[in-house]
């Protein structure tokens, strides 16, 4: 299960793990080898204009990982948001991402949250992603980085932490709801076509957020698609009702004719209508929740 704290104490990160040894200690140029783009005339391109962005390492306990990181001009202090990649690491998509949010009036960091297991960047087969990265990147060592990162925003005068959400898309969505059942100090979460259930796989998968749903901490905007051949749409009914039985604010959307990855406007599964419907959800949900 997740590293918990108690609401009424100090919430700090976990400071070190048995690997200490980075192997990403800078992010990868582009999109990923994977997932180079198909869909060239759909690619969102956001401008830094107005913006600051770029990478910085962010310490975690072993080591710096390094993280892309997007807000507005000025002095602040911006409402601080999560952005948690997917499997295929911070490429050029979640950079755009964070560049949406800082456009928005966002403080945004995306951390490489592969970065002591190994490069997706350079890995063609998506197989091959999960075989020899994913599937050894433990939740607990993805949790306790996320806590970095909000410890290290809130040393930046640029970021409210007071004003803390997380967003994130496949891997990264499952990720958001692990998340908002283990941070105390969240004040939104929407994930992006997350897994809620799976078969557990200790000690780096013990739980999905299916069985973690009376902890949760924050309300949870969930995006799908009904025509996600991955995540049953039997799970997603099977949360809703987990989550009304546990009293936890919970909406889940499910855009019908919407595949996997319809956000994702760099891969033919992308999906305009619902994507940009989604990320209306997502601005006013921060909003409704004090995430603005």
């Amino acid at each position: 299960m997740s590293i918990t704290h108690p609401d009424a104490a100090p919430f700090l990160p976990r400071t070190h793990y048995n690997r200490r040894d980075f192997l990403v200690t800078s992010l990868a140029a582009g999109f990923a080898l994977a997932v180079q783009p198909a869909n060239a005339d759909a690619v969102i391109k956001t401008p830094d204009t107005g913006l600051v962005t770029g990478e910085v390492k962010i310490p975690v306990g072993d080591g710096d990982m390094p993280a892309y990181r997007a807000m507005p001009e000025g002095d602040g202090p911006f409402p601080t948001v999560l952005v948690v990649q997917e499997i295929f690491g911070v490429h050029e998509y979640i950079r755009d991402v964070c560049r949406r949010f800082a456009k928005a009036g966002y403080y945004a960091v995306a951390p490489e949250l592969y970065a002591r297991q190994g490069d997706v960047s350079k890995i063609a087969s998506i197989d091959d992603i999960v075989k020899q990265v994913v599937s050894k990147v433990p939740d607990e060592q993805v949790l306790s980085d996320l806590d970095h990162v909000v410890a290290w925003a809130k040393q930046d005068k640029h970021a409210d932490t007071a004003r803390l959400a997380i967003t994130g898309y496949c891997w990264g969505g499952r990720i958001v709801w692990l998340y908002a059942e283990h941070n105390p100090n969240l004040k939104a979460a929407v994930a992006w076509y997350g897994r809620l259930t799976g078969q557990a796989n200790p000690p780096i998968n013990p739980h999905h957020p299916l069985e973690l749903v009376k902890d949760l901490k924050a309300p949870v905007l969930g995006l799908y698609g009904g025509a996600d051949q991955g995540i049953p749409l039997d799970s997603i009914e099977a949360m809703r009702k987990a989550a009304h039985d546990a009293g936890k604010t919970v909406e889940l959307i499910v855009y019908p004719d919407a595949p996997h990855g319809f956000h994702a406007d760099y891969r033919p599964s992308y999906r305009k209508e619902a994507a940009e419907d989604g990320w209306k959800r997502l601005l006013a949900w921060f909003h409704d929740h004090g995430a603005a």
